[in-house]
């Protein structure tokens, strides 16, 4: 009875999405989960839906993925806000990059637009004056993960799964895990522990990288789209000890979620310095925001490859050990897809997209 197809540790959103997958695919399937289902990097995040063009691989997995999404775009579970995304240009150097953006979008088949500053007011009449401009991407949306993780997990369930909620993998064997109970499970495993992959695989490199957000009291209409400014990715792939980014969310609810810090500290705690510094650079581009009253602050931890993509496969040196994880802030975006890849990795078909930038191999001493 302790016999698997697939042992999926962890029920994020990523670890979900295989179980779900894999369950749908007529595997009969474990799951090991010793929190909350989605209790971890998904509980923390901002739920955004978007499509990132710096590197090509993450674009292609990010716009497969949002593609898988619009499955769950009726979702109850998701609470799914097609606000789009506003990218913010701050002068006329960051507006002219904008061209060369919109054609890496329009490649992957993601519509995108520029708009001058009138326009961009007209949008969002909260911004700061002075600003250049901006690029619309009006068919992104957001999205409450931890529920969605919750439903992935029922339906995996009600297509036979077996869920070990609250026990912990202690170790892997030869033909499996062993659990905290000393109980084993015997069939292939997928870690989708997030930050936690080393203590299961130390041979592959991952780092926590903190990351804060705050949320106000309910005030609609404050912003009507994601906004982000275009240096954002700047802070994304940086190496800089501590950075942040403007990037401000409006909430179903009326609230406005408020990002984006990075820092590499594997802690949970606040760090208000790093808070103010967020705050001071969203205050730049919304000051108005100085008006809202904030609730609550919380972090979350961001898994981090050394290279910045997700570990998507099979493990090099270890039978029948596989991996999805280490998607640093894109894990909600590139659930879907990354269950499809890996999914596919395992029985043996060919993916719709390219694994090869996404094989753990590339990341094996």
């Amino acid at each position: 009875m302790n016999t698997f197809d697939l042992i999926v540790v962890g029920a994020g959103i990523v670890g979900a999405a295989c179980a779900d997958l894999a369950a749908a695919q007529g595997l009969r399937v474990a799951i090991v989960e010793p929190g909350p289902i989605g209790g971890g990097a998904t509980a923390a995040a901002m739920g955004h839906l978007v499509a990132m063009d710096d590197d090509p691989a993450e674009l292609a997995l990010s716009r497969y993925s949002q593609q898988l999404w619009e499955a769950y775009a009726d979702l109850p579970e998701a609470e799914l806000s097609r606000c789009g995304t506003l990218w913010i240009a701050r002068d006329e150097r960051e507006y002219a990059g904008i061209a060369a953006k919109i054609a890496r979008l329009a490649q992957a088949g993601v519509a995108a637009e520029a708009i001058d500053a009138k326009t961009l007011y007209e949008l969002e009449s909260e911004l700061a004056p002075g600003l250049a401009g901006g690029m619309l991407v009006a068919g992104e949306a957001v999205v409450y993960p931890p529920r969605v993780a919750a439903w992935l997990v029922e339906r995996a369930m009600s297509r036979g799964a077996t869920f070990f909620a609250g026990r912990r993998v202690q170790r892997l064997v030869a033909d499996g895990a062993m659990l905290d109970d000393g109980s084993s499970l015997s069939g292939p495993v997928l870690v989708a522990t997030g930050c936690a992959v080393p203590e299961l695989l130390p041979v592959l490199p991952m780092r926590a990288r903190k990351g804060h957000l705050v949320i106000t009291e309910r005030h609609r209409g404050f912003v009507r789209h994601q906004l982000l400014e275009l240096g954002y990715a700047d802070s994304t792939h940086g190496d800089a000890p501590i950075s942040v980014a403007f990037n401000v969310q409006p909430r179903p609810t009326g609230q406005v979620l408020i990002g984006s810090s990075r820092e590499f500290d594997p802690s949970r705690e606040t760090s208000m310095p790093t808070v103010r510094r967020m705050l001071s650079r969203a205050f730049e581009f919304l000051p108005r925001l100085r008006d809202l009253q904030g609730l609550r602050i919380w972090t979350g931890l961001r898994p981090t490859t050394p290279d910045g993509r997700p570990y998507l496969g099979a493990v090099p040196g270890l039978r029948d050990v596989w991996v999805a994880a280490g998607h640093e802030g894109l894990g909600v975006t590139m659930a879907f897809g990354s269950a499809a890849l890996l999914v596919d990795q395992l029985l043996g078909r060919r993916p719709a997209i390219d694994p090869a930038p996404y094989l753990p191999a590339r990341g094996h001493a």
